[in-house]
């Protein structure tokens, strides 16, 4: 049932809560057996609706009557967090149970994040006050805004009783508020996004319009059945009646398919929206339901995943198609951010919003396409490493129309690519390891706060490099899992030139972190940053730099100035590249490898904070 939605895969599970003595138990029990009992339990056990009183076609409903009783309290919980929806029950002839669903009950439910369809249920109509002719007896739809339907019923006289149920029963199967914003009365941004990419999907010709024989196969994929000639000319003249943009010559425009739908809204035809939804594999959240993902995908912990070209030619495509037909902004940032906000304008939201895509990549440099197109891929080529799954989940809203096999890769394992001497990997992850003191970090590679999973991306000679910066204070933490290396290809460690205690740092960061690699079974080139090359070093900073760089046989430290990385990035892209190059104490030249037992031997006697 996953693409329904459902919790429970035996089919919809509606949950009857309410105070004592409002009529649960009488309702269930006069669904299931269409008899009024007046000798019925306290809480009945779950019980199945009868099949002739639900829709065709509809799963197996099974009715759980609770107790309000505070000693079965934790059972209600349970419950009502399996719920596919929940009958609120009140009682009309007692006044206070009805205010008690806004004073306990629907606070209740949003303290416990129940997000289901709820149904209100006013039971024993039959006992109403006759002299009360108000209709709007019900609570306050203001104050009880998740409330799908109120509905009146009797179990005494079988009054609207199968009614409260199939109510349930439709707002599980085609809810409502997934679609529309009840209160700007305009569809919702999940619910339109997919329909755009149905639209896109349906429109084989590209030509921006469906064709009747496009709109008959559409017709055809959701209801079985083909559009008849005078039903055909039928949606035209809606559409030329309501919205002239909605029909040309070539056939029904995406403003028009909006407006169909729209139609269908207004007309309570929800189930005629969730049938095309669901053939086009969305469930009740509007996201692609979990038959039409593939599983988590099974990899090493020194393997990757990355882009195939064949996704990347295909996104090139996507951001090239958004710019030639869309009108977007000026500027290099307002200009990228139009054209994701068009890419993603399929998809449930724009998934780059936040952490860790929101800042990773910096539009800087010459304002051009191929930059801007860089930027762009760049931060799909994070999500493919980060989250495959989503990432392929994505590409299917946006036109992706491989499988994921075709879309990501995943790479080759690290020790295979040391045994060979070549990475044939596309992304390069950098680990930089920097002492805590605030003033030594000049490199600047992140911008970011180094205590979250933060990152920054690159694009060096057609490779993506992503950095993800580490302090002296997270390095244990980080550490703590024995794989947590595993996925590094250059690791980075930086002093300040003008601080022996930098320097100091630096070297205990890269023993530690050395060590705690190769007792893991991973090793990985290392590269040392000699950051603020324009002060004035501390006095023996140049020999200590290069008795380290000759005891581990590693290169010599990259010397930066502030502000200026342009040249270090594809140094370590270089390194990712040969990974069998720089890594301490294995590298394959003449180094003098009693310089190196030396070094290794004076290190473990250094004073370390770990």
């Amino acid at each position: 049932m996953a693409t329904n939605g459902f919790k429970n895969p035996d089919g919809v599970r509606i949950v009857v809560a309410g105070d004592a003595k409002t009529g649960k138990s009488s309702l269930v029990l006069a669904a299931a057996s269409d008899n009024f009992n007046p000798d019925v339990p306290p809480v009945l056990p779950p019980t199945r609706l009868p099949e002739n009183m639900l829709p065709d076609r509809v799963p197996a409903t099974t009715v759980i009557d609770t107790s309000s009783s505070s000693d079965d309290r934790n059972k209600l919980v349970e419950e009502l967090n399996r719920a596919d929806a929940i009958v609120l029950t009140y009682a009309c002839d007692k006044p206070a149970t009805l205010e008690r669903l806004t004073s306990f009950w629907l606070p209740e439910l949003r303290r416990l994040r129940v997000k289901v369809p709820i149904v209100l249920a006013a039971c024993m109509v039959d006992k109403k006050d006759p002299t009360d002719v108000d209709p709007d007896t019900g609570p306050d739809p203001n104050v009880t805004r998740e409330i799908e339907c109120f509905i009146e019923c009797s179990a005494l006289n079988a009054l609207n009783v199968a009614k409260v149920f199939r109510s349930a029963l439709e707002a599980v199967l085609y809810p409502v508020a997934p679609l529309i914003d009840v209160k700007s009365k305009t569809l919702k941004r999940g619910f339109s996004g997919a329909l755009k990419r149905v639209f896109k999907l349906c429109d084989l010709d590209c030509d921006g319009a469906l064709s009747d024989e496009e709109l008959n196969e559409f017709q055809v994929k959701c209801f079985n059945v083909p559009l008849q000639p005078i039903e055909l000319t039928g949606i035209k003249m809606v559409l030329q009646e309501n919205l002239a943009e909605g029909v040309t010559d070539k056939g029904i425009t995406l403003e028009g398919f909006l407006f169909l739908h729209s139609l269908l809204l207004e007309k309570g035809r929800f189930e005629t929206i969730w049938t095309v939804l669901r053939k086009f594999g969305y469930n009740n959240q509007i996201r692609l339901s979990d038959d039409m993902l593939p599983p988590p995908l099974k990899t090493y912990p020194d393997q990757s995943t990355e882009l195939t070209t064949d996704a990347v030619e295909f996104l090139k495509g996507i951001y090239f198609k958004t710019i030639n037909n869309r009108v977007v902004s000026s500027g290099a940032n307002n200009y990228l951010s139009s054209v994701v906000k068009e890419v993603f304008s399929t998809a449930p939201d724009n998934p780059w919003t936040k952490a860790p895509y929101a800042d990773a990549v910096k539009g800087t440099g010459p304002d051009n396409n191929e930059l801007k197109v860089n930027v762009f891929l760049s931060k799909w080529a994070l999500m493919a490493l980060l989250e495959p799954i989503r990432c392929f989940e994505y590409l299917k809203y946006v036109g992706y129309a491989g499988a994921i096999s075709s879309a990501i890769r995943i790479t080759r394992r690290r020790r295979l690519d040391r045994e060979k001497k070549q990475s044939d990997r596309n992304v390069y992850q950098c680990f930089v390891f920097e002492p805590n003191k605030e003033d030594v970090r000049s490199t600047k590679m992140l911008g970011s706060c180094p205590t979250e999973k933060t990152y920054a991306v690159h694009i060096v000679d057609q490779k993506t490099l992503v950095l993800r910066e580490f302090s002296e204070d997270i390095v244990e933490e980080f550490l703590w899992e024995e794989d947590d290396l595993a996925s590094c290809d250059v690791a980075i460690f930086v002093y300040d030139v003008s601080s022996e205690h930098s320097w100091e740092r630096a070297n205990d960061l890269l023993h530690h972190v050395v060590s705690i690699g190769r007792a893991a079974g991973y090793e990985f080139p290392c590269l040392i940053v000699a950051a603020k090359d324009d002060r004035c070093p501390y006095p023996t900073e140049v020999r200590d730099s290069r008795r380290l760089n000759r005891g581990l046989g590693i290169e010599a430290p990259i010397r930066i100035k502030a502000r200026n990385l342009n040249d270090i990035f594809p140094r370590i892209v270089s390194a990712a590249e040969h990974p069998h190059l720089n890594i301490p104490g294995t590298e394959d030249k003449k180094s003098g490898h009693g310089l190196i037992h030396h070094f290794f031997k004076f290190a473990s006697g250094m004073k370390f904070l770990w």
